[in-house]
């Protein structure tokens, strides 16, 4: 079995969770609140912003036996740049506060993300980051492929509110293909063993995230 396809294997139990989710499931029946969507956005935006400065650290941590990653983590470096301003664009074409989000904190559950991803690449395995891809960009394509068009006609927004739903899902189902490649040229174990076990984390935490929305017809949980 090839390591992309192990590693679905080995997530199987965590993403089955986190696409069960009532809110998950709302979205991808259209089923979304203006106050849903813009708290969703909100927190993607405390995660995204740091995705190009985890990518450079891990990065500069790689070892030489892997200058092939390196390599890959610059050309999604590139691809990703600015992203984060992609997703204050949507949430004020929807009409929320971009400078409030700016200025806000996160969830606790994007926060302990956020730091525990700083924390794999600084004394743990570096490679690990390429557990937070695994669900990030395999969840985004779900989103953006069969959520976003329903959600934008309910909610009746402009496509100016979705440039990162929406672009999100034909770069990441790129991005995907080019993953699927590169862990499949992960061969040491030890890797591999990082790679799993941050994905499992992430897909927990990026869950607990999701339970913290306000789903249709509710009142937004207070961030934690």
């Amino acid at each position: 079995m090839s390591f992309f396809d192990a590693l679905q294997e080995a997530t199987h139990q965590e993403r089955h969770e986190l696409f069960n989710l009532p809110v998950i499931r709302d979205a991808l029946e259209g089923k979304v609140s203006l106050e849903s969507y813009r708290a969703f956005l909100t927190q993607a935006y405390y995660h995204v912003r740091h995705t190009v400065p985890l990518m450079m650290a891990c990065g500069a941590r790689l070892p030489s036996r892997l200058e092939w990653l390196r390599q890959a983590v610059c050309e999604y470096i590139e691809d990703e740049y600015g992203h984060e301003q992609w997703i204050l664009n949507d949430i004020e074409a929807c009409g929320g506060d971009k400078s409030a989000v700016r200025d806000g904190r996160p969830s606790l559950p994007i926060e302990l993300m956020v730091s525990f991803l700083y924390d794999l690449i600084a004394r743990g395995n570096p490679v690990g980051l390429f557990g937070m891809v695994n669900v990030l960009e395999g969840t985004s394509i779900a989103l953006a492929t069969h959520a976003a068009g329903s959600i934008r006609e309910r909610l009746d927004l402009p496509e100016s509110a979705f440039s990162y739903l929406s672009s999100h899902g034909s770069l990441d189902i790129e991005h995907m293909q080019t993953y699927r490649r590169l862990m499949n040229t992960l061969d040491d174990p030890d890797d591999q063993a990082a790679v799993i076990h941050a994905s499992k984390v992430v897909y927990k935490l990026y869950a607990d995230m999701f339970r913290g929305l306000p789903r249709d017809g509710e009142n937004a949980h207070a961030p934690v």
